[in-house]
């Protein structure tokens, strides 16, 4: 018994010690660890430590991203960014803020309404938000602040970035603007990207900047740096690099833009001009403009108000959201419904005596006297209402809609512009509908002529004419390619018309311009290669009351500006082998064949010669005012030459 309690206690005491032995090391280990890591902590961080015994503290910075370059359909930069020197400064780490500006103020001159308004911007937002004091400082006021940073808590200086438009107004309807984010903006869109909160960001305001803000934009980098207690940046620990923008090149053409800018300066007006091979839009001129880096900069009230209070809207984009009666230009779609409906051959004839009577109303011809006896293509050179009248009755107004939308027009084309105008391609639907009464007979022979509830855009009315042209059904197109990729557009099918109508109408055009008796005569190219087709347009914007007519009608020059008939030319050329459609409008010009189809003709001579035509394209008696007139114009120096504006590329080929 004795031994067998003996064997326990020896059998105890061995597993004690082994035990002993576990737990002693187990400790020994842990001691080593904790020794090793003393000695890591205390001799290889010491630096690091020492640093932040001194109230260091890491920040992480968000690093804006550059925004995409937009050019040209030949590489010319229309929309780029230049530096821009700041100061930010974030009120939590500033400490006094009073006293922080104050002795900023004392460096750098800063206005004192700015300083109160930045103020006043920091105590509205969250404490970590850095808000811009001043920016576009001069090197030397950059250099100054940064030498002086430790006596400026929450102080930084930054280098950004701001958009810069090179050809300033001549794009600003076309490449729009960027601005600040606004409470506004961030509320309607509801855009939560961190990038956002980044000083001074810009985000596109208007038109393709606006449109393709998502492609523009690019994504936010950021970088970790540790800052002592006064401020100072000690070291960056690491970077994310921000990813740019997409670069964007678009379809116009910034010469041919610039001398549309330049034709149309003096005029409140609209111009667009299309690829008839592809829809490219190669001009969308809209008169008068504004220099869009005004908003970028912050734009004086001053010229706010001016820019608001300007009869002539040069804030508009006439060529797309405009919405005008199409006058005489919307001739061609009701002759292609009858034709296309089989309700007339192009040689039956109406006769025009200056009016035509229907019921206890009278419509009348622009031409007092009337046109006589009309067939299709004189109807349309010469412009007789009558036979438009009479034609609308056969057709009715839903056949001619129906066409009218299959040209272009009363269809909202999509393309990446601010407030893209759809216009009314109207039918006895829509008058119940919207009116909230029926059609009647004289609404219809009132569309035939482009007035009553016809409304329409240039863009709309050049679409129209391209398909005319082209035969094609082609869609208006402003991008051609993100960071050098072509968008995947739809393959460009047949016109759903008969080729032989369309023939007619396009005979038709051609007299407009080059026949004895076309309104559009006057501004008749002379070149054979270089011929132009088209269609002059004049729409009423008030009414003419029977006693002036009897009395005679008022000359639209002695009318106030505002009460004058819109002018409009819908073209193409050169008219045996078609290559550019334009539409222009000219508000409140008066007749088409004196005011707009002058200026359309020479901005087509542009296109076709890819330069200032040579004065042998006019008839001779016109070429002297035609060299003043452009001597007198501020153009674009030519590529090539070493103060052409700045291509993104290194071949400028006609494409």
């Amino acid at each position: 018994m004795a031994r067998s309690q003996k064997r326990k206690n020896q059998d105890n005491n061995a597993q004690m010690s082994r035990r002993a032995l576990v737990l002693g090391g187990l400790m020994s280990t842990t001691c080593l660890v904790l020794a090793g890591r003393m000695r890591y902590l205390q001799l290889e961080r010491a630096d690091d430590f020492r640093l932040l015994a001194e109230e260091n503290r890491i920040n992480l910075r968000l690093l804006p991203p550059a925004r995409g370059v937009i050019y040209d359909r030949h590489g010319t930069v229309l929309a780029d960014n230049s530096p821009n020197y700041r100061i930010t400064m974030v009120r939590e780490d500033a400490g006094d803020v009073d006293l922080v500006l104050s002795r900023l103020s004392r460096i750098v001159n800063i206005d004192r309404a700015k300083l109160d308004r930045a103020r006043d911007e920091m105590m509205s937002r969250p404490p970590f938000v850095p808000v811009t004091i001043a920016d576009r400082l001069s090197w030397e006021e950059f250099s100054l602040v940064s030498v002086n940073a430790p006596a400026l808590p929450g102080i930084t200086p930054d280098v950004g970035l701001s958009r810069d438009y090179p050809l300033g107004a001549d794009f600003s309807h076309v490449v729009g603007y960027v601005g600040p984010v606004s409470d506004y903006y961030l509320e309607t869109t509801g855009d939560t990207d961190p990038v956002l909160q980044i000083p001074d960001f810009q985000v596109g305001r208007y038109n393709v900047e606006a449109r393709l803000e998502d492609v523009l934009r690019g994504r936010a980098g950021s970088k970790r740096v540790e800052v002592n207690a006064a401020g100072r940046v000690m070291r960056e620990l690491d970077r994310s690099e921000a990813q740019p923008g997409a670069d964007v090149r678009l379809t116009v053409d910034a010469y041919l833009q610039n001398y549309a800018e330049a034709r149309l300066e003096g005029e409140s007006a609209g111009a667009v001009v299309i690829d008839t091979q592809n829809g490219d839009i190669l001009a969308l001129a809209s008169a008068p403009t504004y220099d869009p880096n005004l908003f970028v900069r912050g734009i004086p009230s001053s010229i706010w108000e001016t820019l608001n209070t300007d009869p002539y809207r040069p804030l508009a984009n006439k060529a797309t959201q405009g919405l005008y009666p199409p006058g005489s230009t919307y001739k061609m779609v009701v002759a292609l419904a009858a034709l296309e409906a089989g309700l007339i051959d192009p040689s039956d004839t109406v006769f025009c005596s200056g009016s035509l009577q229907l019921g206890n109303r009278r419509f009348h011809c622009w031409k007092r006297g009337g046109h006589g006896r009309m067939d299709m293509v004189q109807s349309i050179a010469q412009s007789c209402d009558v036979y438009y009248y009479d034609l609308a009755q056969r057709v009715g107004i839903d056949a001619i809609s129906a066409m009218a939308e299959r040209l272009g027009c009363g269809v909202r084309h999509d393309v990446p512009l601010s407030g893209v105008a759809t216009g009314i391609a109207p039918t006895m639907d829509w008058k119940l509908s919207n009116r909230g009464e029926p059609w009647v007979m004289g609404d219809t022979l009132n569309a035939s002529i482009g007035q009553g509830f016809v409304l329409n855009s240039p863009l709309q009315l050049a679409v129209m004419t391209a398909r005319l042209a082209s035969g094609l059904n082609l869609n208006p197109r402003l991008i051609r390619s993100v960071d050098g990729v072509e968008p995947d557009y739809p393959a460009i099918m047949p016109l759903d018309v008969n080729p032989a109508n369309l023939a007619k109408i396009r005979d038709g055009m051609f007299e407009v311009s080059n026949g004895s008796r076309g309104t559009a005569l006057g501004s008749r190219t002379v070149l054979q290669d270089y011929l132009i087709a088209g269609k002059t347009g004049t729409s009423q914007v008030r009414n003419i009351t029977a006693a002036e007519r009897a009395a005679g009608v008022i000359r639209n020059e002695d009318l106030p500006w505002e009460r004058r008939d819109h002018a409009l030319f819908v073209g193409y050329a050169p008219a045996h082998a078609p290559r550019y459609a334009i539409a222009l409008i000219v508000e409140h010009g008066g007749g088409g064949s004196a005011a707009a189809a002058p200026l359309a003709r020479d901005i087509l001579l542009y296109a076709m010669f890819d330069d200032l035509p040579p004065l042998d394209a006019y008839p001779a008696n016109q070429r002297a005012a035609v060299q003043e007139r452009h001597a007198a114009m501020t153009l674009l120096p030519r590529r090539g030459s070493p103060d052409a504006p700045t291509s993104g590329t290194t071949g400028t080929s006609r494409a």
